[in-house]
C-alpha cells in the first residue's frame, strides 16, 4: 500500500468492506466448493434470494464473484481465488490471537486448594 494515491486507498478500503459482512464471507465459503445459483445460496445461508442477490451484486462489483446466465438461472462462481489466501491468512491470525488470549487467561486461573485427609 506504500505510495498509493488516495483514490487507490479508497478502492482497497472498499474491497475490504466487501469482505466485512459475515453473510458475504459465508457465500464465498460456499462458492469455494462449487458454483451455485442464487436459490441454492439462499437456502444454504438461510436468507431470502433477494438478500443473497444484493450481497452477490456487491461481490460481483468488486470482482470477487462471476455471474453466468444459464437458462432462467444465474450461476455464481469465484472470479478471484486469491481472496481465499487473504481470508486464510486473516483466519490464521485471528486463531493466533485467541490462543494468546487463552494462555494469558490461563495464567490467572488459580488452581483449587488441595484437600488434605483428616486423621
Amino acid at each position: 500500500m506504500e505510495d498509493l494515491p488516495d483514490e487507490a486507498l479508497e478502492e482497497v478500503a472498499a474491497y475490504f468492506q466487501a469482505l466485512s459482512e459475515p453473510t458475504r464471507l459465508q457465500i464465498l465459503n460456499l462458492l469455494r466448493k462449487q458454483e451455485r445459483s442464487v436459490g441454492e445460496l439462499a437456502q444454504l445461508c438461510g436468507y431470502s434470494s433477494a438478500n443473497i442477490s444484493r450481497h452477490l451484486t456487491l461481490l460481483t462489483q468488486h470482482g470477487l464473484v462471476a455471474r453466468e446466465s444459464r437458462g432462467n438461472s444465474a450461476i455464481y462462481s469465484i472470479a478471484d481465488k486469491s481472496v481465499y489466501s487473504l481470508c486464510d491468512l486473516v483466519c490464521g491470525n485471528i486463531a493466533k490471537q485467541f490462543e494468546r488470549k487463552a494462555k494469558a487467561q490461563a495464567a490467572f486461573t488459580v488452581a483449587p486448594p488441595k484437600r488434605t485427609k483428616a486423621h
